[in-house]
């Protein structure tokens, strides 16, 4: 299932539940998935990489404008934005979490035989990939 056709579903969920904020995150991915496929060059649909891509920005931004409003006291904007980045990440892949991933790169170390500063390019090339 398309992550548009996703968002669709869940905006109806939203609007039945009557809940504003995640309706709000909602149509703010519909319309970045809307502005993706009109850009020049782009196709009809979205690739997954693509929808990844789009959902950690729209995330970003919300962070950028949470830590803006906490820094001038604005605690009641901060909120609605940090609720609309829970509704964002559920279509987010699972995070790895720092135990992961440091196994992850002690394997590419061991395998590549890396050492020193002069292998970091080659091993952070492998765990980028992975």
């Amino acid at each position: 299932m398309s992550l548009e056709v996703k968002i669709m579903e869940q905006m109806k969920e939203a609007m039945k539940a009557k809940d504003a904020v995640a309706l709000e995150a909602l149509r703010a991915i519909k319309a970045a998935i809307i502005l993706a496929k009109t850009e020049s060059g782009a196709g009809d649909t979205l690739s997954e990489a693509d929808e990844i891509k789009m959902l950690q920005r729209l995330v970003k931004m919300r962070k950028d404008s949470v830590e803006i409003y906490t820094t001038q006291g604005r605690s009641d904007l901060a909120e609605p934005e940090l609720a609309q980045i829970a509704v964002i990440e559920k279509f987010l892949p699972a995070q790895l979490s720092e135990g992961e991933i440091e196994a992850i790169i002690q394997k590419i170390i061991a395998e590549t035989g890396a050492s020193g500063i002069a292998s970091m390019g080659k091993v952070m090339g492998l765990a980028s990939a992975q």
